[in-house]
């Protein structure tokens, strides 16, 4: 479904919200379509469905409903991101440098705690930072982080280009960015990628359903 959204085909605009059990990867997820819902987590329907206002498409996301999620799961909700995903097609504006000595990084740690098979990488002068791992249901997912003293001039986006060379043709690239970080949203939009769903992930913990 979410490769199939990332393609421009998305759910019916039914106000259904579906149960689908825990997906691949670190994390359980409530994912939010154009009234459609979905819950991705070992929890029974019913006990769902009583838990949420009928005829309110935006209820799954409410805190609410996220707080209770969380408590039922064991994990605490996460923040709400929007979901943005591109293919590779665009010249990429240089060939990134794969990197083994930056473990300690924040971007690497927060990647390493939702992703599964994370591989780290920066442009040739080393101002950006790029993960790319395997996310929610087994998805291909980036972040970038770019130094403070090189913003404003275009790195962010050049970054986001060059990432989805790194993964498999025919592959969507999908990347998570909070609603308020304008600067990360315009950075991805400017490089090609476009908005899929909104979703928070209850991140498990002792446990991973690698895919």
């Amino acid at each position: 479904m979410l490769r199939a959204a990332a393609d421009g085909r998305f759910p019916p605009t039914d106000g259904r919200v579906d149960v689908i059990g825990a997906p691949a990867g670190r994390s359980d997820a409530v994912v939010a379509f154009s009234a459609h819902n979905i819950v991705a987590a070992d929890v029974d329907a019913d006990e769902v469905e009583a838990r949420l206002p009928s005829g309110d498409p935006g209820a799954p996301m409410s805190a609410a409903f996220l707080v209770w999620l969380g408590a039922r799961l064991g994990s605490e909700p996460g923040m709400v991101d929007l979901v943005m995903g591109a293919f590779r097609g665009r010249d990429v504006p240089f060939a990134v440098i794969e990197r083994d000595d930056l473990d300690s990084h924040p971007r690497v740690l927060r990647s390493r705690r939702y992703r599964t098979g994370v591989r780290v990488y920066t442009d040739p002068e080393g101002r950006g930072v790029v993960t790319i791992g395997a996310g929610l249901a087994g998805r291909f997912e980036v972040s970038v982080d770019v130094d403070p003293m090189a913003r404003g001039r275009g790195l962010g986006t050049a970054l986001a280009i060059a990432a989805t060379a790194l993964v498999p043709h025919g592959e969507p690239l999908f990347a998570q960015v909070s609603p308020g970080n304008v600067a990360s949203v315009r950075a991805f939009l400017a490089a090609g990628y476009r908005p899929v769903c909104s979703e928070v992930l209850f991140p498990r913990t002792g446990s991973s359903r690698d895919p």
